[in-house]
């Protein structure tokens, strides 16, 4: 989740709303927004996830085949003026 930067103008407005909130909600808040700034372990990335061979019941030419019958030539341009 990324992460949103704003003003001091609207943290003053917010603590303005959040100030006469009683003690205990306060100290609810303040243990919330603490644990949401403490560092969370990373998950460990594994990059041989992303390598893998092409799984497929067709041969090498039908797959280059079929690329070719896909594209598509356009004869008609449009300027750009």
């Amino acid at each position: 989740m990324g992460s949103l930067v704003i003003s001091n103008k609207i943290l003053d407005k917010y603590f303005g709303y959040l100030k006469n909130l009683d003690n205990k909600t306060k100290k609810s808040l303040i243990n919330k927004l603490t644990k949401s700034i403490e560092t969370k372990s990373k998950k460990e990335f594994d990059l041989k996830s992303l390598f893998g061979a092409w799984e497929d019941d067709k041969n090498s030419d039908e797959i280059i085949s079929e690329i070719k019958k896909s594209r598509v030539n356009k004869t008609n341009t449009e300027s750009f003026e």
